[in-house]
């Protein structure tokens, strides 16, 4: 790789250089504040229950393109809940209402599919820039997208304008070598980088870009799986470099194959730092409750009872599925089938897969071996919906998070690929898949895929970065008055990585109501939260990586309504953080240990909002925060997203950033 700049870029610079409007340079880096167009948004029928919150507030107005927004009800529903359920009913009316209303191109309806694996198979193209209201769009960084999760609001205000702001973020290479024995997969590579790495960790609100000799030998299915749970990481996005796998997969399409960017990051491009993978002799691995950096060899597990195996989810691929069948067969060819079971349950990510796994008849080793066959959607993975794990229940599960109570309340899941999974189902204990991944007809399986993978692959060409450079700036717009208040109260104690699902459970994001979310605020871990807050515990104080997980902004709102009136902690997911700002709820970065020694459970603080400041009421003892940027001063002095945008409209991100 060589620089085709002065100044050297990354993968993810040079597509958001491309996509920046009004540069006064042709390069960008990290710490730059832009205005970017994006290509795609994307939500699910929870998201666009908050969405719609905003869209109302922003007066309902025309949609910047509705060939460009893609909606899919995927997470609430399946068909008990559609048939009985009125919040289930309710979010996918209103997305189907909406979908109607402003004549969306790309509408799913329930159980047709899930929103990233048919986002990722059939839409989205290397180089573009997709914003979706989900931590997992992260995803489409496996087709060289510059994809990521942001709360609701910001997607509204992207729907509605073509465009966003972002920071460009600092950048790590995750560098792997080594060849993969047949069956270990990209579940098994992203456990192995979580497991090395950490979560929240090197990748926490950087760009993860994966690199590498083995990557060029890997498919988009495994593409997908690292990317999707860059989110696990903790990075803002993770991205492979589009090249001839990712273009033989384009050529298959009928359609959205013409646009793609074969960008390329240059040689010495300016990464915080590099770390290398050997994967030449990785083996399956899980990770257990409650983190899934927990990770360890399947090996060291072997025998641990099971009450369920999930096979689904988002980042369970066609791959994932049709080995899980295969490992089946093998496991069953000498036994008689079992009556399908409450506890095992397989969800295709779209029809058109499920269609293909009927075309290969591998349904048949599910049903053999007792699973129950779901239409696609998220299903146990999120555990909303009717298919839940009950309270003390184990779970080994396909899906890309182990959190508490994520399954269901009580619940503990494990996580392992499809084929560990399969295998493991076989006595309802954690099984090591290689003893039946070693009878499988390797050459069999690829025809199962139903893929042309003997074709010559695609020549393609190296696109270079032409940025939308100006030569004058955008005169500052004057906002609000920046909020000078003092807020008093006292400390609600936190540690490091509260994740959104701790915040809120997903069982209660149909609420958009601030009180009856701050209600449910916490329910299952400390249901106490709301009456300690309005008893005078109104400041949160926690470590690093609050508000981890999910896109949620229900989080943020879950905060306003039980009558939080500012967060301090050491680091915030990049998501979470966004969404604060969006709502105008005060948060603080303050990174001094010796505050966080005083700041005990119901000690009293006082915050100084106009200086940037933290006062241990007991002690006098004074703690500066670190300044945030400009743009989010001015979102702060706006009163958040929406009073900005509805102020100044289009010319919203200029007027901020000027």
């Amino acid at each position: 790789m060589t620089s085709s700049t002065p100044h050297p870029m990354t993968l993810t610079q040079k597509i958001l250089a491309h996509h920046a409007r009004g540069l006064k340079r042709p390069w960008v880096q990290a710490g730059d504040i832009l205005q970017i167009k994006v290509d795609w948004t994307i939500a699910s029928e929870l998201a666009w229950n908050g969405m719609d919150r905003t869209y109302s507030l922003l007066g309902r107005p025309d949609i910047h393109d509705a060939n460009r927004f893609f909606l899919a009800v995927d997470h609430t529903v399946d068909p008990v809940t559609l048939a009985s359920d009125p919040r289930a009913q309710k979010l996918t009316q209103l997305s189907r209402d909406f979908a109607s209303q402003a004549k969306l191109r790309h509408f799913y309806d329930a159980n047709v599919t899930i929103l990233h694996t048919k986002f990722y198979r059939d839409l989205v193209q290397p180089g573009q820039v997709v914003l979706g209201a989900d931590s997992h769009t992260s995803s489409h960084g496996g087709m060289g997208a510059f994809s990521i999760g942001l709360g609701g609001a910001d997607i509204a205000a992207a729907m509605v304008l073509g465009q966003s702001w972002l920071e460009v973020p600092e950048a790590i290479a995750v560098i792997f070598s080594g060849q993969l024995p047949f069956g270990v997969g990209g579940k098994d590579v992203i456990l192995k980088t979580l497991g090395d790495l950490g979560r929240n960790t090197v990748a926490m609100e950087r760009t993860v870009e994966y690199q590498g000799d083995a990557t060029r030998q890997w498919s988009t299915d495994m593409r997908f799986t690292i990317a999707n749970m860059t989110a696990e990481f903790g990075g803002l996005n993770g991205i492979f470099e589009a090249d001839p796998v990712v273009a033989q997969w384009l050529k298959a399409r009928q359609s959205e194959n013409t646009d793609a960017l074969y960008f390329r990051a240059d040689a010495d491009a300016p990464y915080v730092a590099k770390y290398t993978i050997d994967l030449s002799k990785l083996g399956p691995l899980v990770a257990k409750p409650f983190s899934p950096d927990n990770v360890m060899p399947v090996e060291s597990t072997l025998g641990l009872k099971l009450d369920g195996c999930f096979i689904g989810a988002c980042t369970t691929t066609e791959e994932e599925l049709v080995l899980g069948a295969l490992v089946l067969e093998q496991a069953f060819k000498d036994k008689p089938a079992r009556p399908a079971s409450a506890k095992q349950l397989v969800v295709p990510g779209d029809l058109s897969i499920q269609a293909r796994m009927r075309q290969g008849d591998l349904w048949k080793h599910y049903e053999k071996a007792g699973f129950r066959i779901g239409p696609p959607g998220c299903s146990m993975c999120l555990g909303v919906a009717s298919e839940k794990a009950l309270p003390g229940e184990v779970w080994l599960s396909s899906q890309n998070r182990n959190y508490e109570n994520r399954m269901g309340q009580g619940s503990q899941a494990w996580l392992g690929s499809a084929a560990t999974v399969g295998a493991s189902s076989t006595e309802m204990k954690i099984a090591d898949p290689r003893q039946y991944l070693s009878q499988i007809d390797q050459d069999r399986y690829q025809r199962l895929l139903f893929r042309e993978s003997k074709s010559r692959p695609p020549d393609i060409r190296v696109d270079q970065v032409k940025p939308e450079v100006v030569t004058t700036t955008h005169a500052k717009t004057a906002g609000g008055s920046a909020k000078a208040a003092v807020l008093t109260g006292r400390v609600q104690r936190f540690a490091d990585h509260i994740d959104t699902d701790a915040i809120i459970p997903g069982q209660f994001c149909h609420l958009t109501e601030l009180k009856a979310l701050g209600d449910k605020a916490f329910h299952f871990v400390r249901p106490e939260f709301a009456s300690r807050a309005a008893a005078g515990q109104t400041l949160i104080v926690a470590g690093e990586a609050w508000g981890s997980g999910s896109s949620r902004e229900q989080a943020v709102w879950a905060l306003m309504g039980a009558g939080i009136t500012c967060v301090i902690a050491k680091s915030y997911a990049f998501i979470h953080k966004r969404n604060l700002v969006n709502e105008a709820l005060p948060y603080l970065v303050v990174k001094d240990d010796a505050f966080y020694a005083l700041a005990a459970e119901n000690e009293a603080l006082s915050v100084d909002l106009g200086h940037g400041t933290v006062t241990h009421v007991a002690s006098g003892k004074v703690f500066r925060a670190e300044a945030p940027s400009a743009i989010v001063q001015a979102l702060q002095r706006e009163g958040g997203l929406v009073p900005a945008v509805k102020r100044h409209g289009k010319a919203v991100f200029e007027a901020l950033s000027g």
